[in-house]
């Protein structure tokens, strides 16, 4: 009992030290990909906008710092963050285990599902869109609809953005069975799409039902079940460096605030139309 109490008092100290660190800064600089409405995109007056941004800015004015917001490329994201071009990644990041050996992670802001999307004219058996599918733990009835989900693809172009979770898992599932081209947008997966040049794709399942609630994505229908767990892990999540032990406390903290006052539940209404905010553990 006496090491135990030793301990959470350690740790108590620990983040209090962090949460001092982190009121001493005055400001820092946010990144968002900037092309996956609406987590984050670019609006017509060149500004970020987006789920992330209006996250980033309740924790930023519940830390008291003063935020900027800056556009990067997938690709290039976590390599920016290591360099310190920016000090945190708020751009639907799931939290997984590849990742967390190169950079740390808030506590999840977002639990959302993945899906994949086929053209109306492909002829594919019916699945049901609304089934879910958590890839964490396989099973011999997941092993079943997976095995029906690769009878359907086989022979088929699907798109999926490069350097996402989605691109490992649509080479591990499907990769031997259907023709993988991976991109450096959504909006040109989505345009490959329209254009025919693909067949479908998977990724974000809020990202893809806005674009088939639109004139362009009226031809494209949801296929398969909606995919989360596994390469996906617990949810998005804010990278940052692991050495800015302050910045991870501070927003930990922030997040809890904001999921406890039901801010983060109605910006993911605001944005989705859904509550895709993370409960919090007692």
């Amino acid at each position: 009992m006496k090491k135990h109490g030793f301990v959470v008092a350690v740790a108590a100290v620990l983040m209090s030290i962090g949460l001092a660190q982190a009121s001493e800064r005055k400001a820092i600089t946010i990144a968002a990909e900037g092309a996956s409405p609406p987590w984050d995109y670019i609006d017509a007056n060149g500004q970020l906008v987006g789920f992330d941004v209006d996250v980033g800015k309740d924790l930023c004015a519940r830390m008291k710092m003063e935020c900027k917001f800056v556009p990067q490329d997938w690709d290039g994201i976590i390599p920016g963050l290591l360099v310190k071009k920016y000090d945190a990644i708020i751009s639907g990041m799931s939290i997984t285990e590849k990742r967390k050996k190169s950079i740390a992670f808030s506590i999840p802001y977002a639990v959302a599902p993945n899906g994949i999307v086929m053209r109306k004219s492909i002829p594919v058996p019916p699945m049901d869109s609304a089934a879910k599918l958590d890839l964490t733990e396989m099973d011999a009835a997941k092993q079943e609809t997976i095995a029906k989900l690769k009878e359907s693809v086989t022979g088929r172009t699907l798109g999926v953005l490069r350097s996402s979770n989605s691109e490992v898992v649509v080479n591990e599932l499907f990769g031997d069975v259907a023709t993988v081209r991976s991109y450096d947008s959504q909006e040109n997966i989505q345009l490959d799409i329209i254009s025919e040049r693909i067949d479908g794709g998977l990724g974000d399942y809020l990202t893809w039902k806005q674009f088939l609630d639109s004139p362009e994505g009226k031809d494209v229908a949801f296929f398969g079940p909606q995919l989360d767990g596994g390469p996906w892990g617990p949810g998005a999540g804010i990278g940052l460096r692991k050495e800015d032990t302050d910045l991870i406390a501070a927003f930990d903290k922030a997040l809890r605030e904001s999921i406890a006052d039901g801010t983060l539940a109605k910006l993911s209404v605001k944005w989705f139309g859904v509550d895709i905010a993370p409960r919090l553990k007692n």
